[in-house]
């Protein structure tokens, strides 16, 4: 495999950590600079909605960078933002470097995934694509419980290890790569917005956003919901995150699979129902470690199949066109991830701690019943095999 494309995927990699590991280390964060879990659970917010706010906007004002120019840039703001997030003294200021460090991601992300098809011969794009995202996906795995077990004592150690990934990729692709095509021409803002006034796209979107609304809403306040397991032990919910990344890398996988042999339609509402009853069964698993590894296992599983079939959706209704409709999908999937911060700390309120998760059940089913309505049964058509013919004897 291209050292370039593991070199971009060590990217993604230190990308999906800084996105996802603040859910494992809001306690220390809440004892250091003195705020509630809610409030804490904000940083998710805020870096998921800048990122959804700022990706299409940042790719129209620099779609002439060089494209080397623009990975290197966007490293740089990213690992940037992350120290200051480290040496941040207060909350209001850890919040500001959020924001930077979620510019710098919607910088890379987009362009690091087209980098990588420039790099491969045309039949080997879908695998460099798959390289390159799956650092997102190896970051749930892996990232995240590594960063939590070394933020278990000072959460700033976690923001010195997303840049020093940050870093690492940074100077690998600094030294190795070269001699990129110049960028084509790119679509302006209100061409990357128009898909969203087609029915069938809205819906899609809209799809993604309840669902990952519902998702996030616990995963970012995991370790609240399974405190009676872990008994506020670090060690314990590590081992949990870590269950939760490897079935997501396991739902990845059975996802595309799944797509392929059964279609979006039943993979989406499959998802759906299945995440919506371990979100109601939560407050009852969490009362054992046994049963938080239960819901680690199924949620997941479940929720990062359904996100295989969110942008293969997309791409489907408009073949030609799918980059962009991809990209919508990402800013969905953000802005639900933004809106998840508020919806959770608002749940915890007004109804507890063991209960909040309730409110997800109510999101996922909204979820599976706007994919209900809007998602067609488009399985894949199997082309018969002919029978061979039998000889005829004379």
């Amino acid at each position: 495999m291209p050292v370039r494309l593991l070199l971009l995927a060590l990217g993604t990699f230190a990308v999906g950590t800084d996105s996802m590991v603040v859910a494992g280390i809001l306690g220390p964060v809440c004892a250091d600079l003195g705020v509630s879990v809610p409030a804490a659970g904000q940083l998710v917010t805020v870096f998921a909605l800048a990122y959804a706010l700022l990706a299409p906007v940042l790719a129209t004002l620099t779609a002439r960078w060089p494209r080397r120019r623009l990975l290197l840039t966007a490293l740089a703001l990213f690992s940037a933002a992350n120290a200051l997030s480290a040496l941040a003294p207060t909350f209001g200021l850890l919040l500001a470097t959020r924001v930077l460090a979620a510019a710098g991601a919607a910088l890379y992300t987009p362009t690091a995934n087209a980098v990588a098809t420039t790099l491969v011969a045309p039949e080997r794009r879908g695998r460099a694509l798959a390289t390159v995202l799956g650092g997102m996906t190896v970051a749930t795995a892996l990232g995240v419980p590594l960063g939590t077990w070394v933020g278990r004592t000072d959460w700033r150690l976690t923001m010195w290890l997303v840049t020093a990934l940050g870093l690492a990729a940074l100077t690998g692709l600094a030294l190795l790569l070269r001699d990129l095509p110049a960028p084509t021409a790119a679509p302006t803002l209100k061409a990357r917005l128009a898909p969203l006034r087609r029915p069938r796209v809205l819906g899609a979107a809209a799809t993604t956003l309840v669902f990952f609304l519902a998702f996030q809403s616990v995963y970012i306040y995991l370790a609240t919901a399974v405190r009676s397991a872990t008994g506020g032990d670090s060690g314990r919910l590590s081992i949990i995150l870590a269950t939760c990344g490897v079935m997501s890398v396991a739902g990845s996988w059975l996802g595309g699979r799944l797509v392929d042999r059964i279609g979006v339609r039943r993979v989406l509402l499959t998802g759906s129902a299945l995440a919506a009853g371990a979100f109601t069964a939560l407050p009852w698993l969490a009362l054992s470690m046994p049963g938080a590894l239960v819901y680690a296992t199924v949620v997941p599983l479940a929720g990062w199949a359904v996100s295989v079939a969110l942008p293969h959706k997309l791409a489907t209704i408009d073949p030609h066109n799918a980059p962009l409709l991809i990209s919508l999908n990402s800013s969905a999937l953000y802005l639900g991830t933004a809106a998840a911060g508020l919806a959770g700390s608002t749940a915890i309120t007004v109804l507890g701690e063991r209960w909040f998760p309730l409110a997800a059940t109510a999101l996922a089913l909204t979820a599976y019943t706007v994919a209900a309505t809007t998602t067609r049964d488009e399985r894949p058509r199997r082309i018969p095999t002919p029978r061979p013919t039998q000889p005829t004897h004379t």
